[in-house]
């Protein structure tokens, strides 16, 4: 017990190596082939890179839970492809404070949380999903944030209470 393994995979050889080869460049070159005419699968992930096709009226996709669009300053909450709140206003980080974009997991959630790095201030209804301390909260939404999505108060309970752990965020 506590000791590794150190068996390797069989190796293929002859002719089930030359099979194989074949196969894996039969895949991709399909692959290829079909997302230069257009005519690419699903299962090729194309759709901005995220695997699924855009939810109407946003800029992500089907498996996220929620999306972010900064230069529209917007954000919705979606299940299974379709919009459920939004889009509502939101702020977010400014010049040398930008919020990031990507693909993101919510982390953790603090519904009375006080940040650390600047004096203590509120954060209402946190709902933390990209390194730094980025998060979704409560907060002015005229406002430039120093990374985070500001929501309006009710907006902020919104996405508090929809959000779980492990949910997609998708920030463009």
């Amino acid at each position: 017990m506590g000791e590794h393994s150190t068996r390797r995979a069989p190796r293929l050889r002859g002719p089930a190596r030359a099979g194989a080869l074949v196969g894996a460049v039969v895949l991709v070159a399909g692959a290829a082939v079909g997302v230069l005419t257009g005519t690419a699968s699903a299962a090729d992930h194309s759709g901005g890179g995220h695997g699924s096709a855009t939810v109407e009226g946003t800029p992500c996709t089907v498996t996220a839970r929620a999306c972010v669009d900064l230069a529209a300053n917007t954000a919705w909450l979606i299940d299974d492809g379709a919009v459920t709140t939004g889009p509502v206003g939101i702020s977010h980080g400014g010049q040398g404070k930008e919020t990031p974009t990507g693909t993101f997991q919510v982390q953790w959630k603090d519904k009375d949380h006080r940040s650390a790095e600047f004096n203590n201030a509120p954060m209402p209804y946190s709902v933390f999903f990209a390194p730094g301390g980025i998060a979704f909260h409560e907060g002015n939404p005229k406002n430039p944030s120093a990374g985070c999505v500001h929501l309006s108060h009710d907006d902020a309970v919104t996405f508090y209470d929809a959000l779980q752990v492990g949910d997609e965020v998708q920030v463009h």
